[in-house]
């Protein structure tokens, strides 16, 4: 099992934050996620943030700084095997109409690439969720193929539509919540990243993956239906 080395660094007076190498890497992930499920049974843990290549530990209360490093550190180290994670892959339906996908044209454009060769580059990836924040069930997803690599759009829009997918420099995302955005919108999901009326508000967590599928116009609209009437079902598959 790949060991990592370690920072750690007093964040207040009752946080720690634990570092990893700062890079985008699935290993690195999962690796956060197993050792967050050591670290969330110790005594005086209050909660846990994980990020890109970082853990945030809340204490309840203030905290000694060696002597909780001293013990993290030896459980880190002590972990003989990454404990099994139970994850899954989201399929989300995804509609690449003209009128959702603004920026698709002129994207496949700049890459010399047809429409339809972007919508099957976008939808053939599977991206790992690393984090969820920003916005309440935004998804900070990796994995988008290095062809749709492009840059955020240099004057973003004042107005971009709830459920919006699109890409921005290396990631690709989806807006959960009506917002101003600069990403290129390539199409539009019916479902709802987060529903505050449920236990668990975003379907997904880290360590989980997406894919995209498209569907036409007609299909969107029909599931968009079934979102509104609450019978719609997100399908999954274990990964």
């Amino acid at each position: 099992m790949k060991k990592y080395p370690l920072t750690y660094k007093p964040y207040g007076t009752s946080a720690l934050l634990i570092e990893w190498p700062a890079k985008i890497d699935a290993a690195i992930i999962h690796d956060i996620i197993g050792f967050e499920s050591v670290l969330a049974w110790e005594a005086g843990v209050a909660d846990t943030v994980i990020a890109y290549h970082s853990l945030l530990v809340l204490f309840r209360e203030p905290f000694d700084f060696k002597t909780t490093v001293d013990r993290f550190s030896a459980l880190y180290e002590e972990r003989k095997e990454a404990r099994s994670i139970k994850s899954k892959c989201w399929h989300l339906p995804v509609c690449y109409d003209p009128q959702f996908g603004l920026d698709l044209e002129e994207l496949a454009a700049s890459k010399q690439l047809s429409v339809d060769e972007v919508i099957q580059l976008h939808t053939t990836s599977k991206y790992t969720v690393y984090f969820i924040g920003f916005q309440p069930g935004f998804l900070y997803l990796g994995g988008l193929n290095t062809q749709l690599h492009t840059p955020r759009k240099a004057n973003p829009r004042l107005r971009v539509e709830k459920g919006s997918v699109g890409i921005g420099g290396e990631q690709t995302g989806i807006y959960p919540q009506v917002s101003a955005g600069g990403w290129n919108l390539l199409g539009k999901t019916p479902v709802d990243l987060f529903d505050i009326t449920k236990a668990q508000p975003c379907f997904a967590k880290a360590g989980d993956c997406i894919q995209f599928e498209p569907v036409d116009f007609t299909t969107f609209k029909q599931l968009e239906k079934e979102v509104q009437q609450g019978s719609y079902e997100l399908k999954f598959s274990e990964s």
